[in-house]
């Protein structure tokens, strides 16, 4: 599998939130996706980005161009070095929030990409990427 990673988006505002969406859209765009799956990738990675910044404290989004098995698709890495996720898997389940939204991010996020995994450690941080192929 081949990519080349951006630089890395600051997330550390709502404004860098902002930021990081449209930069999804363009990579979107220039991947050829559809308009349908341009808004299911801005709609993941804005849920994701504003994670990072809420519940991480801020962080760094990256986002590649992906290609394998004759395919080819966008990456989202999302890194803070917040206090981490406990219990992932309760994370993941709609409802679930430690803050005042409607604990449909983490979730709702995965629904709308094809690969999804979360790396996080308590006290050291959380990785989540987020790959959906064309």
């Amino acid at each position: 599998m081949t990519g080349a990673a951006s630089e890395p988006l600051p997330i550390h505002s709502e404004e860098d939130v902002v930021r990081v969406r449209h930069a999804v859209r363009a990579l979107a765009v220039a991947v050829r996706f559809s308009l349908v799956e341009q808004t299911k990738l801005v709609t993941a990675a804005s849920e994701l980005a504003r994670n990072t910044l809420v519940h991480g404290g801020g962080g760094v989004a990256r986002l590649e161009r992906v290609e394998g098995g004759g395919r080819v698709g966008l990456r989202m890495t999302f890194e803070d070095q917040g206090p981490g996720i406990p219990d992932v898997g309760r994370a993941l389940q709609d409802g679930f929030t430690t803050g005042s939204g409607l604990g449909l991010g983490l979730g709702g996020s995965k629904r709308l990409v094809g690969e999804f995994q979360i790396d996080s450690t308590p006290g050291v941080g959380t990785r989540v990427t987020a790959t959906k192929w064309k």
